[in-house]
């Protein structure tokens, strides 16, 4: 939502807005959304505080054109992010907007200076039987299967980590982002409390692993000439390793290897993925952190059907085997003897 979002016509009162990422665009029509993130409000003696805000009710609606004006909304449309896809406010009184906000957030309306707000689908998640469908479980599926699995973790001889980047969809080039220098100062700092040089430093980073979690492709019921037929990836199929030569995804020889293993000992089941060689396929956070922090890493995820709908479709079952699997690679030590050989502790 765009800083000064109002706009006001006629009879109705809508919202400017920006595309966030690879947005499936026509998935947005039609459903109640809502509005969420932060405001920069005023505070005594010069401060400025961050709000969280979630107006947590239904308050916009993107709306179609009715078939009868557009006869060819059925054969394949184009959406144009700054015309189609303005949504329309629940009220037509100018100035409702702000007023909305500020009341979520229990401050005045002349306290806000700006903020960071954003639709989304407010709908809760249901089970399907053996499925479940829900709002943003790319990447939030592996996002809370990697923190409850570091939670879980018993004790290891390892310096366990979890850590969850931002802006993903849109290059991951921010300071909140898998290409900034976050994990790397992180880690860097974690060895200077525990007395040890940059040498040190390198030496551990080194012989360290990374698994880079973020969901795959499931192959579609209806058009399974998208996949590549030796490389289908299913829902409740089990935890997904992903390929690609060109390093969208950082999976080799070696990483898928050692995380196979891994899997094997947790009892969870592994299945491949790789596009089709004449598809291009998105990108994860393994090749990207790497330019920050070089090491061994895996790109592994978990199967779900409509990737970047704003409701999206995985197995149930999925997430407990990544959960699995993650505790049993929390707990585990590894030692990297030389290149591509590693020992388990």
């Amino acid at each position: 939502i765009k800083d000064n979002p109002e706009k006001a016509g006629a009879h109705y009162v809508q919202l400017t807005t920006e595309r966030y990422g690879g947005a499936l665009m026509s998935t947005w029509f039609d459903r109640p959304l809502s509005v969420a993130g932060r405001v920069l409000v005023r505070g005594e003696n010069g401060r400025i505080a961050t709000k969280l805000v979630n107006v947590d009710r239904d308050l916009l609606i993107i709306p179609n054109v009715a078939i009868h004006m557009n006869r060819n909304a059925n054969d394949g449309m184009s959406y144009n992010a700054a015309v189609d896809m303005l949504p329309v406010w629940m009220s037509s009184e100018k100035g409702s907007f702000r007023a909305a906000v500020a009341k979520a957030a229990g401050v005045a309306e002349d306290a806000i200076v700006t903020g960071d707000l954003f639709l989304y689908d407010p709908q809760k998640g249901v089970t399907l039987g053996e499925y479940i469908s829900a709002p943003r479980l790319d990447d939030l599926q592996c996002a809370f299967s990697s923190l409850t699995a570091f939670l879980a973790a018993g004790e290891s001889r390892a310096v366990s980590v979890c850590c969850i980047f931002d802006n993903e969809e849109v290059g991951s080039e921010t300071k909140q982002g898998a290409a900034s220098t976050f994990l790397y100062d992180t880690l860097t700092r974690l060895c200077a409390a525990l007395g040890m040089d940059g040498s040190e430093y390198r030496r551990l980073v080194a012989g360290s692993f990374l698994v880079s979690c973020d969901n795959a492709h499931a192959v579609h019921p209806n058009h399974s000439e998208f996949a590549d037929r030796n490389h289908t990836a299913r829902m409740n199929g089990g935890v997904v390793i992903k390929y690609n030569a060109n390093q969208r995804y950082t999976s080799d020889a070696v990483s898928a290897g050692i995380f196979r293993r891994i899997c094997e000992s947790a009892g969870v089941p592994v299945q491949y993925y790789a596009n089709r060689a004449d598809m291009p396929g998105g990108s994860t956070l393994g090749n990207i952190s790497n330019t920050q922090v070089s090491l061994n890493a895996v790109d592994i995820g978990l199967a779900q059907l409509a990737m970047h709908s704003p409701f999206e479709t995985a197995g149930a079952a999925d997430t407990a085997s990544l959960v699995k699997a993650l505790t049993a690679f929390f707990e585990h030590s590894l030692v990297a003897e030389r290149d591509g050989v590693y020992r388990f502790l």
